[in-house]
């Protein structure tokens, strides 16, 4: 049996939640077995990130025994004489290796997980960010809600909904907008706006649910500092990339000087970047399964952590397949942590048959494999035009910490 042939799907979500388009990759055996898989945030249009899951899987994959991950994985690391890090590179090969175990599950007539160590917990801890203009119990996206990343009301009330729902864990992040420029020090008004959200979240759930806050590395180091310790009266769960993933000496001076743990990992790919930031004092890691170099790779940066006693949170802000992946993974980990989760009408229509989560919980699947296939009706009437936005995008306009003109733009 080997690798026979790849074929890339690029859909559109309607609500936008989860990314604008998302790239799913099914691999074929000359045996007729198919696997799926998904590319996440590979930094060019979806059309042309076909192409590069195409050339990618012709140079070093195809004809290649699906046993064999760990050449694969040698060989397309080594690309155009690089062996390094590559963000693109791997974003697409963790799709196309996300599918190979697919198949071995399949061939070998057990879920995913049995092959990767086996599992070693009964469900998987699930949270959910508190999403903008949510009304709905699926968390899609209806014009004229509430804006729950900046208003600290709005996402009290938010925070409630999703503790009734089962969660045990809400992420929210009021310090955008994402500026091109890199860190920055943030104004005493988006200050004061996120102690104000921190602080009516605590009040509405209580202890019945922690606390995640992220802000997508926006801040210079002495910013990060200063708002963690206006977060600590609230014991968030963790800090969630407090400096730009390039300044892992931020990294380690935010986590020096705060209590709070703090987490990153969603924009860096391979064990060596992950190793990086536990030397820095990073104590949660949330790779994405679909960039951070496939699930063998994950394996390996989670063993990792296990020598800094360093947990893992997997990032899922994409579609149900990487979701599905990681799921898998999370089953195995003894350091595992907690999971993101997306609950939309579509996640669950491109699947055939959606994931089993329950009340804030993921459970175990049971089918061979991933243990899901793609309705592709559903992907074909979604489609993605050439040249589109990318799957996620900074703001292209400079920010600064005038309270004036921050308090006018963002209120």
């Amino acid at each position: 049996m080997h690798l026979e042939q790849v074929q890339t799907y690029v859909t559109v979500p309607p609500n936008g939640l989860g990314g604008s388009f998302w790239v799913f990759v099914e691999v074929t055996t000359s045996e007729g077995v198919t696997g799926v898989g998904e590319c996440y945030g590979v930094p060019f249009s979806g059309d042309l990130v076909e192409s590069l899951v195409s050339d990618t899987f012709e140079r070093f994959i195809r004809g290649e025994d699906p046993h064999h991950l760990e050449t694969l994985y040698r060989r397309v690391y080594s690309a155009g004489f690089t062996q390094r890090p590559d963000i693109s590179m791997m974003g697409v090969f963790s799709g196309i290796e996300m599918a190979i175990w697919d198949i071995l599950g399949k061939i070998h007539d057990v879920p995913s997980y049995e092959l990767l160590g086996g599992r070693f917990h009964d469900r998987l801890r699930t949270y959910s960010y508190l999403y903008p203009k949510l009304t709905d119990e699926m968390g899609n996206a209806v014009d004229g809600g509430p804006d729950v990343y900046h208003d600290g009301d709005a996402a009290a009330e938010s925070a409630l909904h999703f503790v009734d729902l089962g969660f045990t864990a809400i992420k929210q992040d009021p310090v955008g907008p994402y500026s091109f420029q890199g860190g920055r020090e943030l104004s005493l008004v988006e200050l004061d706006r996120a102690e104000y959200s921190i602080r009516r979240i605590r009040e509405a759930v209580g202890s019945r649910a922690d606390i995640l806050f992220g802000t997508h590395g926006q801040m210079t180091t002495a910013s990060a500092i200063r708002l963690a310790k206006r977060l600590e009266p609230y014991d968030p769960l963790w800090f969630e990339e407090p400096c730009p993933p390039d300044q892992l000496g931020g990294l380690r001076s935010v986590a020096a000087s705060t209590s709070i743990p703090v987490a990153a990992g969603e924009r860096l790919t391979t064990r060596k970047e992950f190793h990086e930031i536990l030397q820095a004092g990073v104590s949660i890691l949330q790779p994405n399964v679909g960039r951070s170099g496939g699930l063998w790779e994950t394996k390996k940066i989670a063993a990792l952590a296990e020598l800094y006693n360093a947990q893992i949170a997997p990032h899922i802000y994409c579609g149900p397949v990487a979701h599905a992946a990681a799921t898998h993974l999370g089953f195995t980990l003894p350091n595992f942590l907690i999971l993101e989760t997306i609950r939309t009408d579509f996640h669950d229509a491109v699947l055939q048959e959606p994931l089993m989560w329950e009340s804030g919980w993921m459970l175990p699947p049971t089918k061979p494999g991933l243990g899901i296939e793609l309705n592709h009706d559903v992907i074909n009437d979604h489609p993605y035009e050439t040249g589109g936005r990318l799957h996620l995008e900074m703001t292209q306009t400079p920010l600064d910490s005038n309270n004036t003109r921050l308090s006018s733009e963002l209120d």
